[in-house]
């Protein structure tokens, strides 16, 4: 049976044809300083998806504004808060908040992540709220008012439901990982993230073939970083300069950080495509000459001298390849043909021709083969015709 809660906020969200369903997160309840151990407070408060600002707040998300909005809430055990809609549009932040429900408010604590919150407008200034806690509960709520928690987050509105989209879960994702940050992860940490919030928030990818995964993967790691660097550097970048050369260091600074994370971030999703593809390889062969950033099968098979030659591959991962190409050919030479995996946007005819006389194949996504030259296209091998090649080597 469900609870009286659950049947009440039922009740009032068809009564007044909208509502705001919302999974409680750890983001919610408050994230902990790291260093202090101290509950950052002015994190606490529930997140609202601002795509739908208008059922909660009379003024719309504008970058470098912070606006507040007053309301009345009435709770499921009869308290009623005055709360307030706050959108932070300041510095790296770009977030709806509800917060202010006073002390000993039991709705944002720990243990209520988890829990679904259910928000109901009556007006913009009159609001009731429902915290249902059993699977039940949540699973009758969403019955009755036919919307689906697809991801964190559903809209009943006007008898339509509405769900999160795909790209308001990945920003959420996104933003839950940056928030706590105070310096930067390693690159394996931005790519491990990118990867796990795109698969989770687009259904579809995982269905996806290893070129379009790939370039999704490396876009979305890039929005990724932007966001944490953006919160990181801000700091840094809006501090008066000591002098010109203090102000070219950080900008130095800023700049090799850009281009590490570009080219390691690169071989890091390469490398996660051959392992969902069952595809054993080496990242990063430190005792093979010219280093190769992947050896197949592995840096073992390699160096010995009784594992046959046609059945290793060297792939080399450059993010651009137009003036670092040649490097690759002096990398494993035991293998003599080299394939170079790239994001390159077109390169001239020559160049290819000059790779194709090297005995070197230019792997790029499918998806960027428009870049070329068409006669040239022919001379590309995309990423899944590249494991459809080096798959019957392994057996």
């Amino acid at each position: 049976m469900p609870s009286p809660a659950c049947e009440e906020a039922i009740a009032e969200a068809l009564e007044h044809g909208n509502a705001l369903l919302k999974v409680i997160s750890a983001n919610d309840v408050g994230l902990h300083d790291e260093e202090s151990g101290r509950r950052q407070s002015h994190q606490a408060g529930f997140y609202l998806p601002r795509s739908v600002w208008k059922m909660y707040a009379p003024f719309g998300p504008v970058k470098g504004r912070k606006d507040k909005h007053f309301l009345k809430i009435r709770w499921q055990d009869g308290r009623v808060t005055d709360s307030c809609v706050t959108w932070y549009g300041e510095k790296s932040r770009s977030e709806y908040r509800l917060t202010r429900f006073g002390r000993d408010f039991p709705f944002l604590v720990d243990e209520q992540v988890g829990n679904l919150l259910v928000l109901v407008p009556h007006s913009h200034d009159e609001f009731s709220a429902f915290v249902l806690e059993t699977d039940e509960d949540i699973e009758e709520v969403q019955s009755a008012l036919g919307v689906s928690l697809l991801h964190t987050w559903a809209i009943f509105e006007k008898g339509a439901p509405r769900a999160e989209t795909e790209n308001e879960c990945v920003e959420r994702r996104f933003r839950e990982f940056a928030s706590p940050l105070k310096a930067f992860p390693s690159v394996e940490s931005f790519s491990q993230a990118a990867r796990a919030a795109l698969l989770e928030c687009i259904k579809a990818l995982r269905r996806a073939d290893a070129d379009e995964r790939l370039i999704r993967f490396v876009e979305g790691e890039y929005r990724l970083f932007q966001l944490v660097e953006r919160q990181i550097c801000q700091r840094e970048i809006a501090r008066v300069f000591r002098n010109v050369d203090d102000f070219l260091t950080t900008a130095r600074s800023i700049t090799n950080r850009r281009k590490s994370r570009a080219g390691r971030s690169l071989e890091n999703h390469v490398s996660q495509i051959l392992k969902d593809a069952g595809i054993p390889h080496s990242l990063r062969s430190r005792k093979i000459e010219g280093e190769p950033d992947i050896v197949i099968p592995s840096e073992e098979a390699y160096r010995d001298p009784s594992f046959p030659v046609e059945r290793l591959t060297v792939l080399a991962v450059k993010t651009t390849c137009r003036d670092r190409w040649r490097q690759v050919l002096h990398e494993g030479r035991r293998v003599t043909k080299k394939h170079l995996f790239t994001l390159q946007r077109g390169i001239s005819s020559a160049q290819l021709a000059a790779m194709r006389a090297a005995d070197l194949e230019l792997v790029v996504p499918r998806g960027l083969h428009t870049e070329f030259h068409e006669r040239d296209r022919s001379s590309l091998t995309s990423l899944e015709s590249f494991l459809a090649h080096v798959r019957p080597l392994l057996k």
